[in-house]
């Protein structure tokens, strides 16, 4: 787990943010069990409040759920991963869009180098593939 204790990000948003990385990529999938929160703590170095607070607001969107007496554990409902990857695109976008704003560049400009670097990267790989 990727912890940046130099940015100004809290560290249980980060937490949170490692954890929908993970859904969205199947690293994590439905069902799969999570470490304790004092592990987690340990883990990774940080007050074991810190990941507390990370795993109660992920229990309230619900990404994952708490079994009394045997952990906690990715919620099982499908539609989380697809909504979470849905919602981790439209952030990365929304910056995207402020940053080519912020440098006067037009929508059809940005869309233009956007699809060529789309073209240039999808080359590259089908040439690492072979």
């Amino acid at each position: 787990m990727n912890i940046d204790f130099s940015t100004s990000i809290p560290i249980y948003l980060q937490i949170i943010e490692e954890f929908k990385r993970q859904i969205v990529t199947s690293a994590l999938k439905p069902g799969d069990k999570v470490p304790s929160q004092r592990d987690l703590a340990a883990q990774i170095k940080v007050n074991a409040n810190t990941v507390q607070r990370a795993y109660r607001e992920m229990e309230i969107l619900g990404l994952v759920e708490t079994l009394r007496g045997q952990g906690t554990f990715i919620c099982q409902n499908q539609g989380i991963v697809e909504e979470t990857r849905k919602e981790m695109l439209t952030n990365l976008v929304d910056d995207f869009v402020r940053a080519v704003r912020a440098l006067g560049l037009s929508q059809e400009a940005t869309l233009d180098v956007v699809k060529n670097r789309f073209s240039e990267l999808e080359s590259k790989e089908e040439v690492n593939d072979k």
